[in-house]
């Protein structure tokens, strides 16, 4: 019945940066890019945009909102704590990051065969790294 997850919404702050980081750092490709009117007045925020942003057979679609609300992340609360992305060496994605200005957030430690890391997006929402 369910065969995979589809994709992840993120609310960027700033689009561009966000589109920027997951193309530019992480080597994302975009997808597509389109304006929408469906969802444009959503309560009292309005959407006006979706980007699909893919890696291998995964997908993000940010969600152009205007003026986004800013709302801190708690990653030991309630609600999805992060998106994880597999690595194929630890040591030289680490490096390939701080190379890009990225501040590795946590980590890197062995977890017995595999290694884990995190990093954060720029609106400060956490990426684990994990090399199996």
């Amino acid at each position: 019945m369910f065969t995979r997850i589809d994709h992840i919404e993120i609310v960027p702050k700033d689009r561009e940066r966000t589109i920027a980081f997951y193309i530019n750092v992480l080597g994302f490709t975009l997808k597509r890019r389109q304006k929408v009117q469906a969802l444009q007045q959503w309560g009292q925020y309005t959407v006006d945009e979706v980007i699909y942003l893919t890696l291998g057979d995964t997908m993000v679609e940010l969600v152009g909102v205007t003026n986004p609300s800013s709302t801190a992340h708690d990653p030991w609360g309630v609600g999805y704590r992060m998106i994880a992305l597999a690595v194929e060496d630890m040591d030289e994605t680490v490096a390939y990051l701080q190379s890009k200005g990225v501040e590795i957030t946590s980590g890197p430690v062995t977890l017995g065969t595999a290694k884990r890391a995190e990093i954060k997006d720029p609106d400060g929402l956490p990426i684990e790294l994990r090399q199996w």
